[in-house]
């Protein structure tokens, strides 16, 4: 059954696999990116192309992430042209690299934004719309980062996707009444194949950083190489793609609350089922089961 879908942070990484894989698969694919008249205009031309060679329905949409607006226009947009929206893919994210004391609060506060504020702002647009028709489904992709065995350096990015995994727990059961299903997609650390490590933001205070340096000489880059060791050479990006389609075209109520994709089997996944057993518990033990399933 083809659906209408959104993804967010859809111009390049996992976003952008993520969106021709949906459209492969017979979805209609809004690719949410900003600036699509100028520095993503080639990712713009990209997906065209791509959509007009394989004869599939995906095209890019412009939605910055940060700003309230543009989300509200482009959901206003696809539901115009398509009626509803049927699935939201929460992809939108940006990386850090560095000494957490040297990044201004300023700069965390602009990194939980894109990953964390980023979702609200899209839930608030289209959440209303999947409300009154009772049915929808919200996938977010998160990270092992929140969880698993994780190296430092990489503090503000790793607190922010650990808070986007406390929303999407909470909302999972807050919109389940409404018929509103929800995922939450967990990759690993895939150091090759995209482009989170190359375009990661790096601490504005540089002498803060310096002294950091000066005693851990070599040693961000040394753990990032290590780290990366720790996944197979064969490690496929584009697998985490696989997962949200197969997620897409499962049955309401069937789809498993989690899905785990971590070459490096960081230890994420141990410590995620047990707190997501504990959550089921707790739910039965307050008489709101119900809560763990979108109401059919």
């Amino acid at each position: 059954m083809s659906r209408t879908i959104i993804v967010t942070g859809a111009s390049s990484g996992f976003g952008a696999m993520i969106t021709r894989s949906l459209a492969d698969a017979g979805n209609v694919v809004y690719a949410g990116m900003r600036h699509t008249t100028d520095r993503n205009a080639e990712a713009v031309a990209d997906l065209a192309g791509y959509a007009k060679e394989h004869g599939v329905q995906a095209q890019a949409i412009e939605l910055d992430v940060a700003d309230q607006t543009s989300v509200d226009a482009a959901v206003a947009q696809i539901v115009g042209e398509r009626g509803s929206i049927d699935v939201v893919v929460h992809n939108a994210g940006h990386m850090t690299l560095g000494p957490v004391e040297a990044f201004t609060v300023e700069q965390i506060a602009s990194i939980y934004d894109t990953n964390v504020l980023s979702t609200q702002r899209v839930n608030r647009a289209v959440l209303p719309h999947m409300r009154r028709r009772r049915d929808g489904l919200l996938v977010w992709i998160g990270s092992t980062s929140a969880r698993g065995g994780t190296p430092p350096w990489l503090g503000p990015y790793f607190a922010a996707k650990a808070a986007e995994d406390s929303l999407a727990v909470s909302i999972a059961a807050e919109v389940s009444r409404f018929g509103i299903d929800s995922t939450i997609v967990v990759p690993g650390s895939f150091t090759t194949g995209t482009n989170h490590y190359a375009h990661a933001g790096h601490p504005d205070d540089e002498v803060v950083a310096k002294e950091y340096e000066n005693l851990y000489a070599g040693a961000m880059d040394d753990l990032l190489a290590k780290q990366a060791q720790l996944s197979p050479a064969d490690a496929d990006p584009d697998e985490v793609a696989r997962q949200v389609v197969a997620l897409v075209d499962q049955p309401k109520g069937q789809r498993p609350f989690r899905v785990f994709i971590d070459p490096a089997q960081d230890g994420a996944e141990e410590v995620f089922r047990v707190g997501d057993r504990v959550r089921r518990e707790f739910y039965r033990e307050v008489g709101y089961e119900d809560l763990l399933r979108p109401a059919t």
